[in-house]
């Protein structure tokens, strides 16, 4: 029998049921003393809580969607609710960047007397931006859970700037993260630095170092890069010509035919008409697209296939000029991203300090934000101004008499509300209909319109490097694959972090999944995203065990590694509802300033304002900066 790694889905020392069996114990109304629950609200018992070296199953982990879910789907919340003694200036649902953007925004300009609560369905903070921490023989691995982009905070907004600049990011900081960066290190090295592929064939795994990337846009020694493919022949030839631009393969339209048919065709119906690839060779071109942009060459384009790294932009003829500048910019974008070794986590540690500085009274700042140890059980004390309550779920607000808002949610079985003078909500847009059942229906419909991008991001610690060093490369992309991406977690000696470096020392591969690998040419990209959404939902952690297991096993066996010896721990961060839905060309129409459904849905609502990416229709950091201030900007200015 293999053997499993132990805490799988591990549910934060808590046994939880379904939805119903949480709702239950606060249906009834909690009776009791508020103070003994305000001083557990963190949902921590002791103080060793620290979520992110737990493994098994994390993201949208057991019992952090349970009862959001009851609500959506069923329309189950409890009747009654137990009235802490508790009255804030700000409630934030949401700890995500948002959501934590969100209360500095509102201290920085009501000043640090104003009492702010963020209360988060999950059990740590930072949304998407989850820090993974592993431990072995004294020596602290770090990787990524979710967002990891950084850029210079020259080229934010600037609200989002001021923000970086308070928590110590600035452009020099920046700069000496990219000198700390090695060159072939994740998304943040460079482009020329060595990067593989692994595909199977019918002699098992072929893996190949090189530069994959240069080859699929036609670089230096392409053609003999692909002729080691483990593909027919009369494919190779196919790739060869597309890759390169040896032809071009719209060269029998005229050019307002050329505009119109890379605008209404997908990427994918491309590459099947008109190159006239097989359609089992699709994932190798669609790998750089899910990776970068979560969304399936049948959802995009051809103009935003190959604009957003789809290969293929030497065979546009004349469109190639134009479309190899946009891809440019697009390229160069990535050059100027940076990261921290647990991708933006430390952004969100960064600004869960400056509310809380006693989770982490000792940090300095950026310097050493990666290996500060954070005290969790400081979250949430009566004390402080600004308190971040994690493992509650807001289940409605509502305005009052004009007057102030009610704000309930469900922790631990216990149904409970607090008051506020305003509320943000910084959570998903599709849940707020629900959390706001008196917002007009045609508000309700904006925000129900997107659907977000699902992805699964999973990190192995391996209990030493050896086998992966033989591979010649950090990063493989695996288009066959139930993980598309394979490469080492992140090594840039930032915040304080000192990766491994040797072979002999242990190590952590990060992995990625996109559900959108599955989407079928019938249906709009919305429809596809709600099917990827389900998929990952649906696969338990015992299948992306298996699935990750028999990967590495086919990429490193020849290596010496033997999986059920060298892997000592797996998390798999599941990302259900994950990017901000971006409109697509080929099924959005174009609408006019101020009618798009992100923006009808994120109009203030008298005391309640929303703040979000999915609001911005961007998932980028800095959109969720933005949100965040212009939701404490109509709160503020408007002295409700």
């Amino acid at each position: 029998m293999t053997k499993r790694v132990t805490r799988r889905d591990f549910l934060n020392g808590v046994a939880v049921g379904a939805g119903g069996l949480l709702l239950a114990g606060g249906a009834r109304g909690s009776v009791g003393d508020a103070n003994t629950y305000a001083a557990t609200l963190s949902g921590s018992t002791t103080s060793t809580y620290y979520p992110p070296t737990l493994t098994g199953m994390r993201g949208s982990h057991e019992g952090s969607f349970e009862v959001a879910h009851a609500l959506a789907w069923r329309g189950e919340k409890p009747a009654q609710y137990q009235a802490l003694n508790e009255h804030y200036d700000l409630v934030v649902v949401g700890a995500g960047m948002s959501g934590l953007a969100a209360a500095w925004f509102y201290q920085d300009k009501m000043g640090p007397e104003a009492k702010i609560l963020v209360l988060d369905n999950h059990d740590d903070f930072g949304g998407h931006a989850k820090r993974n921490e592993f431990h072995q023989d004294g020596r602290m691995m770090l990787s990524l859970g979710g967002a990891q982009n950084v850029e210079n905070p020259a080229g934010y907004s600037k609200p989002a700037s001021s923000l970086m600049h308070a928590i110590g990011i600035d452009d020099d900081f920046v700069a000496s993260m990219g000198a700390n960066t090695p060159a072939d290190q994740f998304l943040a090295g460079e482009l020329d630095a060595p990067n593989g592929v692994s595909l199977p064939g019918p002699d098992g795994h072929t893996t190949l170092a090189g530069n994959w990337l240069t080859t699929m846009y036609g670089g230096a020694g392409y053609e003999d890069y692909i002729r080691k493919l483990p593909v027919p022949s009369s494919e190779q030839d196919k790739f060869i010509d597309f890759f390169g631009g040896k032809r071009d393969f719209l060269d029998d339209l005229s050019l307002s035919e050329t505009w119109e048919y890379i605008n209404t065709v997908s990427y994918n119906r491309f590459l099947l008409d008109r190159v006239k690839l097989d359609e089992t060779s699709l994932p190798v071109m669609n790998a750089m697209l899910v990776h970068l942009t979560g969304m399936s060459g049948w959802n995009l384009s051809v103009l935003e296939g190959i604009t957003m790294g789809g290969p293929g932009i030497k065979s546009l003829g004349w469109l190639a000029r134009t479309s190899a500048s946009i891809a440019g910019a697009f390229i160069d974008s990535l050059l100027n991203v940076k990261m921290f070794p647990d991708g933006n986590a430390s952004v969100a540690r960064l600004i869960v300090q400056k509310l809380v500085p006693a989770v982490a009274p000792d940090m300095q700042g950026p310097a050493d934000v990666a290996v500060a140890r954070f005290n969790y059980d400081a979250l949430d004390r009566a004390n402080q101004p600004n308190r971040i309550r994690l493992n509650s779920t807001v289940v409605g607000a509502r305005e009052i008499d004009g007057k102030h808002v009610e704000v309930d949610y469900v922790q631990k079985g216990q149904a409970l509300r607090v008051t506020a003078d305003h509320c943000v909500m910084a959570c998903y847009n599709a849940l707020i209909p629900h959390l706001c059942p008196q917002m007009s229906e045609a508000q309700k419909k904006g925000l129900s319109y997107g659907v977000k991008t699902p992805f699964v991001y999973a990190n192995v610690q391996l209990d030493n490097g050896r086998a992966y060093e033989e591979l010649g490369a950090e990063i493989f992309q695996c288009p066959q694959d139930p993980f598309q991406w394979v490469s080492r977690a992140p090594g840039m000696s930032v915040g304080g972090y000192e990766p491994p470096r040797g072979p002999n020392d242990p190590m952590v591969v990060f992995m990625m999944n996109s559900p959108m690998t599955e989407a079928q040419e019938q249906g709009s990209g919305r429809d596809q995203l709600r099917m990827g959404r389900h998929r990952v939902y649906s696969t338990p952690f015992a299948t992306y065990e298996q699935q990750i297991r028999e990967q590495l096993q086919s990429m490193l066996g020849q290596h010496g590694f033997e999986h059920e010896r060298d892997i000592r721990a797996i998390t798999v961060n599941r990302i259900p509802h994950g990017y901000a839905y971006p409109y697509l060309a080929l099924d959005d129409p174009d609408w006019e300033e101020g009618q798009a459904p992100h923006e009808i849905g994120r109009a203030q609502f008298g005391r309640i304002s929303i703040a979000n990416t999915d609001s911005e229709a961007i998932a980028l950091m800095d959109a969720a900066f933005d949100a965040a201030f212009r939701a404490v900007e109509e709160q503020t200015q408007n002295a409700l």
